[in-house]
């Protein structure tokens, strides 16, 4: 039997009806493109991740370049980041002429090292030649940053903080979601992730009104806004009033339907995915150098299963072999990728970043794994003498 590493299909037959009752309606009322699910569907993501507003997007790479675009970060400014992270991460701070700033991440929890951090924004700040202005914060594998301590941090230093959650939409730390302690929440629906559409889309959470009312512009070609319309007359559709330099990032009308229903299993899923991870920590623990550590407060989405082996690849190819598949997450940092390696870093180096590359292993992971053949997974890693 052919093992899924995330098996969306699984899912696909639970709510198939709804998923094609919903797609139906997009079909028969034809607003293909920002139609009455997208505004519907931000509503709900809004409630159910604790925040007052939601604005939908093309991915969740444009989510993180929305709300710097938005505040102006550009030339001369400093955005602190992981560079133990997807590439989405870092690759939107060029965009707009600013300079992404690596930071190194826990060694257990495998996010931002709020001490490291720190150091960072003042080593760029001593030197005079950045201002530092943003801090991403990565969920990375579906759990929560320490934002309490990375909030403090950036309220000491005035610095905006977005959470990238783009693995975590759904995580908590001490019952409440990240957009609680950020000025922003990102998220991402790739079909891969815990919350995935069928095609791409993604989103940003937030609490302004008139940061709401910047991004809906620049996400539909810097089109007039509520606020652009104060003490002036425009009779026609405002997309063809262009106050500003824009994108075009919406999310279909479709995907939204498809997220809508996906939405209401969402936290059941969640529920089910940390069984599976506890299954995972019961029997792999001595097997391997460690199995994935959250947060005290934290509850994980666990878009991943990582663990740590010091004979990474031939615990892969040992797998491999037994029809396991895996993943690695992630072979090459950041921060030493050619079109990356030229960009400050904190002070020190990156070297838990560095030493957990070699590694990390990520096993199959989904809501809805069957418990044989999880444990057809646990005794073909245990079953590792290499």
């Amino acid at each position: 039997m052919s093992i899924a590493f995330i098996d969306l299909a699984a899912q696909q037959r639970r709510i198939r009806d709804k998923i094609d009752a919903a797609i139906g309606r997009v079909l028969d009322h034809g607003g293909y493109v920002m139609g009455p699910e997208v505004r519907e569907f931000e509503k709900q993501l809004a409630a159910f991740g604790q925040a007052p507003l939601a604005l939908s997007c093309a991915n969740g790479t444009d989510a993180i370049a929305l709300p710097l675009m938005a505040w102006g970060v550009g030339e001369g400014d400093a955005v602190f980041c992981p560079s133990f992270t997807f590439a989405a991460t870092p690759e939107v701070v060029p965009w707009g002429g600013a300079t992404p700033v690596f930071v190194d991440v826990l060694p257990d929890t495998y996010n931002i090292d709020p001490a490291h951090l720190e150091a960072a924004i003042l080593s760029i700040r001593d030197e005079g030649r950045l201002r530092p202005a943003v801090v991403v914060a990565v969920d990375l594998f579906g759990q929560p940053a320490d934002y309490p301590a990375i909030r403090a941090i950036c309220d000491r230093h005035g610095l905006k903080l977005i959470s990238d959650s783009a693995q975590g939409f759904g995580c908590t730390l001490n019952g409440r979601h990240p957009i609680h302690w950020a000025d922003v929440a990102t998220t991402s629906f790739f079909p891969a992730k815990p919350l995935g559409c069928y095609g791409d889309g993604g989103a940003v959470l937030c609490k302004d009104q008139d940061l709401w009312d910047l991004m809906d512009s620049y996400r539909v070609h810097g089109k007039a806004v509520t606020p652009d319309l104060v003490g002036r007359t425009f009779e026609h559709e405002t997309k063809y009033l262009n106050t500003r330099i824009g994108m075009n990032s919406r999310l279909d009308s479709i995907q939204a339907a498809i997220l809508i229903e996906k939405l209401a299993i969402f936290a059941e899923e969640i529920e089910l995915r940390q069984q599976v991870a506890d299954r995972y920590a019961a029997g792999l623990a001595g097997s391997v150098k460690s199995v994935p550590k959250v947060i005290d407060g934290g509850v994980s989405v666990w878009a991943q299963y990582v663990i740590e082996h010091a004979n990474r690849d031939g615990l892969a190819a040992h797998l491999r072999g037994q029809g396991v598949p895996t993943a690695v997450y992630y072979p090459v940092p950041m921060h030493v990728q050619e079109p990356y390696a030229h960009f400050p870093r904190g002070p020190g180096g990156l070297p838990v970043t560095e030493a957990i590359r070699e590694t990390v292993l990520a096993l199959p992971m989904h809501p809805y794994m069957d418990e044989a053949v999880q444990q057809q997974i646990i005794e073909a890693v245990r079953g590792f003498n290499g």
